[in-house]
């Protein structure tokens, strides 16, 4: 079995248990990897269609946002009287 293990070549996300660990410290550890990784918000992302109108709107929504928000952190500070 070690033998097999060497020359098997692992492809995507994958999280060896060493011997004696804890399986659920290992678990956390894959979510982590998981989590930094972005996988699982483009999964969530292409769940379900989404029209290119409906789209459009929630990006031009994001860059209004971003926009406001570089304002905001430009504007003086306000008059506390």
């Amino acid at each position: 079995m070690g033998m097999m293990m060497k020359t098997e070549q692992l492809k995507g996300t994958h999280v060896i248990v060493k011997e004696g660990e804890d399986i659920n410290r290992a678990l956390r550890r894959f979510k982590n990897k998981i989590e930094d990784s972005g996988l699982l918000k483009t999964l969530q992302k292409k769940e379900f269609y989404e029209k290119p109108t409906t789209k459009r709107k929630r990006m031009k929504a994001a860059g209004r946002s971003r926009f406001l928000k570089k304002l905001e952190k430009q504007a003086l500070p306000k008059k506390k009287y």
